[in-house]
């Protein structure tokens, strides 16, 4: 078969593949479990036409295979089938202690796609961003390639290597390859700085176990320092902990719900603020971008629907927000499957509507027409040039003259300029930088 008679085939079975399971998951009753069997009994008639009537045989067992995986893709774009070997492997390779290249991943349009890259790991210095297509890994295409397998693909010995092909969607271009070299990826560390003006800003990049706890103590550094207002920072956050971006809500709300948990087969899990692990009760501003994800895609959705947040500033979040299990089956293999969502206190689950801020500030260059919010960012160059942050400007912002009147002075003078916004003296730099 040619290249694109396998993909029409399977982009065929996995919509019917896709009405299947949508018609299961909703069957609550009778007459809808007996319309799933209808479906099912379509996709078995179109199969079978498929393989006696069109012009060449077809390959069956990857014309399945890739309609398992774009029947999982289309509920779920973090879900994967893995055969029993594969699951074999996948098992070994995360009870193991090995190098990666620090890339968290999602599925796109069929593809493995990157939801952020790592702070400070090889693929972070590559240049990769949130929204580059992975086309092949080690030249094989990612195409129905289930997602787990493509993670554990990334892993490896330390200082081993593993080419990979990397599609630019927004730039349009040709997918250019690399090689990236496997490494020990460090989680990275809180970073604050604070202004004259008594504003502190706290940078958390990450979401590992213990990381509301960091955040907590630079809190308290800052307070020392004569901070009075802050802002937190949770762009490209999306490794690490679901569960902890509900205790670094906490060190900001003292009341009320800060979300909750529930899955088809999972009781409700509420989450309620404890007033006795705030650690910050001055204003704050929250800033995201389309790197945000999983744990900080919760804490900023907690502290924007309980009106803690003065406002949510930046870009829509990535949405990936949800505990999944690995579902063995009878031959071995698995489907690896979100089986809770985190919903935020107004009732939207986050994996399904991400976080869309109060005061949209784009990150970085400018997009181009009929982009996506979670379209892939442009091409950055191995050595960046330092540019005014924005959106950080535009947080400090709203802590100097209110939410209102930053949405008023959008698109106005640039900050210290006649007409313009505060001057943001020290603060004006896009790094922020450890305390001694």
């Amino acid at each position: 078969m040619t290249k694109r008679v396998k993909i029409v085939v399977v982009s065929l079975s996995s919509v019917l593949l896709g009405i299947l399971l949508l018609g299961a998951v909703l069957g609550k009753s009778s007459a809808a479990d007996g319309d799933a069997y209808r479906h099912f009994a379509v996709f078995t008639d179109v199969v079978s036409r498929i393989k006696s009537d069109y012009v060449e045989e077809p390959d069956m067992k990857n014309v399945t295979l890739g309609a398992l995986n774009g029947m999982l893709e289309s509920v779920d774009p973090y879900a994967s089938y893995l055969s029993a070997d594969q699951y074999k492997q996948y098992v070994k390779t995360k009870e193991s202690k090995k190098g990666s290249v620090g890339l968290v991943l999602s599925r796109r349009f069929g593809y493995v796609s990157i939801v952020d890259a790592i702070p400070g790991s090889p693929a972070d210095k590559q240049g990769l961003a949130t929204g580059d297509v992975l086309e092949t890994i080690n030249g094989v295409s990612t195409r129905d390639m289930p997602l787990a397998f493509a993670e554990m693909l990334l892993h490896g010995d330390p200082g081993s290597t593993i080419d990979v092909a990397v599609l630019r969607v927004r730039r349009g271009t040709d997918a250019q390859k690399m090689t990236l070299t496997r490494a020990v990826v460090a989680a990275p560390a809180v970073m604050t700085k604070i202004g004259a003006d008594g504003v502190g800003v706290i940078q958390v990049k990450s979401m590992e176990a213990g990381k509301a706890r960091d955040v907590a103590a630079k809190v308290a550094e800052l307070q020392k320092q004569g901070a009075k207002k802050l802002v937190l920072d949770l762009r490209d956050n999306a490794s690490g902990d679901a569960a902890e971006g509900i205790a670094l809500a906490n060190l900001f709300q003292d009341k009320g719900q800060m979300g909750y948990l529930m899955g088809q087969k999972m009781p409700r899990k509420d989450f309620e603020a404890d007033p006795s692990k705030v650690v910050w009760k001055q204003p704050l501003v929250v800033i995201t971008n389309r790197g945000t994800a999983s744990g900080a895609e919760i804490a900023a959705a907690a502290l924007l629907d309980s009106k803690r947040a003065e406002a949510v500033v930046g870009e829509r979040t990535y949405g990936d927000a949800a505990e999944r299990k690995a579902l063995t089956l009878d031959d071995g293999s698995a489907v690896i499957l979100s089986v809770a969502k985190y919903y935020s206190p107004s009732g939207k689950a986050i994996q399904d509507n991400a976080v869309t801020p109060t005061l949209a500030v784009a990150d970085g260059a400018p997009e181009t027409e009929g982009d996506d919010d979670n379209a892939a960012a442009p091409q950055q160059p191995e050595v960046r040039k330092p540019t005014e942050d924005q959106p950080l400007k535009k947080a400090i912002e709203v802590l100097s003259v209110g939410l209102a009147a930053a949405k008023q002075n959008t698109g106005a003078a640039p900050a210290g300029t006649p007409g313009g916004g505060p001057a943001l003296g020290p603060l004006n730099v896009p790094r922020a930088v450890e305390p001694k």
